[in-house]
């Protein structure tokens, strides 16, 4: 419950942000999107080989990507973005919620070794604030080409029991040719579907003299994507199987209250649940569960999104982030995928948005140790026989599954 106040506040201030991506009746183009940001911050615009997938970045908002397109300038954005809260010029003390389909963030949020509460307060909305550094900091460019930049942040901070972090960030974001994406998936591609891949190679390094470990905690990273929803997005997640006494529950829907059961079905292959931005609600997969793949298909707009993620063979430990001291701090989630909507009747979405999400394990490191997390997006959009053949591939279901998958 502590998770929904934290969101019911984060909507009233929507109130006055406005998270607006649409003009009436009209969606926003990537071309759009990238001439309304550079009113405000710097952006760096990442080119495939034929000009057409691109990737928009903001280094100011730690190197994130804010949004891409699959056919240029005048493609659709895939990418929600706060315009409202951009234009403002505001800072809002407890987190800034300016978009992105791929932000760099650090975990555990909630309990003992939370780096959001600091040591002694209370685990309520009032003491909860997001680490600068992933919020509202910079990160500098160290390195930049027509398809990728580097990035680098040093950072010192301190967790809810007190232990003080020393490190630096290193990320690196690059678009992917058509031919590195085909490879990666394992797909067949065909001159009906167009695509824009891109991944976030994301590291953190241990520049302390102390080590992270269970006793003094440790920190994740967690990259979360916000994509902008349509009335019939279904999100797509591949499970392992498997019976719940061994290897325990497949999904955890507790974080904002048990999800609808029209809104999250899980079948033999997969999990699917709604990517309607109409419905505020969390799902996340324990490391047993869940495999390195992701997905949403937006039947409207006819676009598939797959994410994959570097998920290390046999790793349990994964931080979590619930609000209270927890008896497993290291029994968090691996994925999590998130969908917005009012908090309560009458009131309005933060966005509206979704959400897919990957995390690394927890960091246990000695002094210049390192962990690195890759996360990668794709977005396909094209005839629907040749995604459906993707889509088998890649999350195990077919477009048909999937459009009805939200169906008992």
């Amino acid at each position: 419950m502590k998770y929904l106040k934290l969101f019911v506040l984060i909507s009233s201030m929507s109130l006055l942000w406005g998270c607006i991506h649409m003009k009436k009746n009209t969606v926003m183009t990537f071309g759009d999107d990238v001439l309304f940001l550079k009113k405000y911050v710097e952006v760096i615009v990442l080119s495939d080989s034929t000009g057409q997938g691109k990737v928009c970045l903001v280094p100011a908002l730690q190197g994130r990507v804010m949004t891409s397109s699959a056919e240029g300038d005048k493609g659709s954005s895939y990418g929600w973005i706060n315009y409202e809260l951009c234009k403002s010029g505001k800072i809002m003390p407890h987190i800034n919620v300016y978009g992105g389909e791929d932000r760099f963030w650090l975990g555990p949020e909630g309990g003992q070794f939370s780096v959001f509460f600091k040591k002694g307060v209370p685990f309520d909305l009032d003491h909860w604030y997001t680490p600068k550094c992933v919020d509202t900091e910079p990160f500098d460019v160290v390195l930049k080409s027509k398809n990728s930049v580097a990035f680098k942040k040093d950072v010192q901070m301190d967790n809810y029991s007190g232990t003080v972090f020393n490190l630096r960030i290193d990320r690196e974001v690059r678009i992917l040719d058509e031919y590195e994406a085909v490879k990666e998936l394992g797909v067949k591609m065909d001159k009906s579907v167009k695509i824009v891949a891109y991944q976030s190679r994301n590291r953190i390094t241990n520049t302390g003299k102390n080590t992270w470990d269970k006793q003094s905690g440790m920190l994740s990273i967690w990259i979360l994507g916000m994509f902008n929803p349509s009335p019939s997005t279904t999100i797509v997640i591949p499970y392992n199987p498997g019976n719940e006494q061994d290897i325990g529950p497949v999904v955890n829907d507790a974080y904002f209250g048990k999800v609808p059961a029209d809104r999250l079905i899980v079948k033999d292959k997969a999990i699917f649940f709604s990517g309607d931005g109409q419905y505020r609600s969390k799902i996340g997969l324990s490391p047993k569960r869940a495999k390195p793949v992701l997905g949403s298909y937006d039947v409207v707009n006819k676009v598939l999104t797959i994410v994959k993620y570097s998920k290390p063979e046999g790793v349990s430990d994964y931080v979590n982030s619930m609000w209270e001291v927890q008896k497993k701090p290291f029994d968090g989630d691996v994925v999590n995928s998130y969908n917005d909507g009012p908090p309560q009747l009458g009131a309005k979405p933060l966005g509206p948005f979704y959400e897919l999400e990957s995390s690394s394990p927890a960091a246990a490191l000695k002094p210049g140790e390192s962990l690195s997390h890759v996360h990668q997006t794709v977005h396909l959009v094209g005839a629907e026989d040749s995604l459906d053949n993707m889509a088998k591939t890649v999350l195990g279901v077919g477009l048909d599954e999937i459009k009805n998958g939200l169906k008992k």
